[in-house]
């Protein structure tokens, strides 16, 4: 963080002492706007009595009263829309699952700190802070109906982004994943997590499928015709696969667009159970007759399971983010991407690993031997067009050494 003036951060310990600590390292980095509170009956006060959410509150867990777990609580009946870093005594275990909490509340958390807290480590972790990126909280929580998602489709507000997949042992450039976004006429982007489970719900995803196939493989077409051979992956709800003419429905799509079935990867996500799993087994084999290929989206979460991959005819392993960023460091994470490899050669299936973010994490896959990787350390997702041009930017820089994805 280059320029902290501007930011507030609250501090909640129950100690004096380190929260004085904190406070003086905070400004030794440049910032002044700092809070202090030795309980969360007075943060929240605080809070209530401010009006606007500190951009950063620190968070001690274990205090009397009310404890770290608890104020989270309060946060989310508040919908605080800042970022959270933990300060604990606590083990590494319950510090990490703490962690995992505030995400699951849909609050941003930058990390976690050890006590006593070195000042090196807490200058990295805000270094991440990025102030006014949730600054629009009605929009970020605005719910939408199905009416407004059957409007979306029916008027063209649907529009694919497209994430990189790159070979692991060379750097080469495989394929993209086709992700959909929602260009709304008054909220902005809006990203899918917003709108897909109301689709499904409300039996809206085969025509937002379609929309997101159809526009996908017109793209592939663009590239093929421009001399770029990429595979594209499109995701697929187990919702559409309860159809059983959705293997035809796929093969028209094709025909149309003028694209090899070969080049086309359909990603399954099972986000709920499913009570008709026979006719999911013949939708995904007749897929893999038809010679698509089929990949498990999110290996490890929701439904996605051993079960899964015993049953059907995957042919790719996706690893989920969730384990892959910070697996370099984190023995939990690198212990489950390590057995998914595994499992994967076991099985002759390849492995996709989602959210490499940075160059840790692409060095511990590659010395895992991990074939593909995807994440912001190789590319944010983006509109059709852009991506020749980030090709020929990639291919420049993996020739020129940078950055150094190939070493190690």
């Amino acid at each position: 963080m280059t320029n902290p003036s501007g930011i507030w951060i609250l501090v909640l310990d129950d100690e004096p002492v380190m929260l004085e600590i904190i406070r003086s390292t905070l400004f030794k980095l440049g910032f002044t706007d700092v809070a202090t509170c030795d309980s969360g009956r007075q943060a929240l006060d605080r809070l209530d009595g401010q009006g606007t959410d500190p951009d950063l509150i620190l968070l001690d867990l274990n205090m009397p009263g009310m404890d770290g777990v608890e104020f989270l609580r309060k946060l989310v009946e508040r919908r605080y829309a800042g970022s959270v870093i933990l300060v604990s005594g606590e083990d590494e275990q319950i510090l990490q699952s703490a962690e995992n909490l505030v995400r699951a509340h849909r609050i941003t958390a930058l990390g976690h700190l050890q006590k006593p807290v070195q000042p090196d480590a807490l200058a990295a972790l805000i270094s991440q802070l990025r102030p006014g990126l949730h600054s629009g909280v009605s929009g970020v929580s605005k719910a939408y109906a199905a009416k407004d998602v059957r409007r979306a489709i029916a008027n063209r507000e649907l529009v694919n982004y497209y994430q990189p997949k790159v070979a692991m042992a060379t750097g080469k450039v495989v394929g993209v994943e086709a992700l959909v976004r929602w260009r709304h006429p008054d909220d902005g982007l809006v990203f899918p997590d917003r709108f897909i489970g109301i689709a499904e719900e409300q039996g809206l995803i085969d025509y937002l499928t379609d929309v997101v196939i159809g526009d996908a493989l017109a793209q592939a077409r663009r590239w093929i015709d421009a001399g770029v051979a990429l595979d594209v992956a499109v995701n697929v709800s187990m919702v559409s696969l309860l159809s059983i003419n959705f293997p035809d429905v796929m093969s028209k799509h094709l025909a149309a667009a003028g694209v090899p079935t070969t080049n086309v990867v359909i990603e399954v996500t099972e986000s709920r159970l499913m009570p008709e799993l026979v006719t999911v087994l013949d939708v995904l084999t007749r897929l893999r007759m038809k010679r698509f290929r089929l990949s498990i989206d999110d290996f490890g979460t929701g439904h996605s399971s051993l079960a899964q991959l015993r049953d059907m005819p995957f042919d790719e392993l996706k690893v989920d983010r969730s384990f892959v960023h910070g697996a370099a460091t984190d023995d939990k994470k690198r212990a489950i991407c390590h057995a998914s490899l595994s499992l994967a050669r076991q099985l002759g299936i390849s492995v996709v690993a989602e959210g490499v973010e940075d160059q840790d994490d692409w060095q511990f896959l590659s010395g895992e031997g991990c074939d593909f990787a995807q994440g912001y350390f190789i590319a944010r997702p983006m509109p059709g067009e852009k991506i020749q041009a980030w090709i020929e930017d990639w291919v420049a820089r993996v020739r020129g050494g940078s950055p150094a994805i190939l070493s190690g």
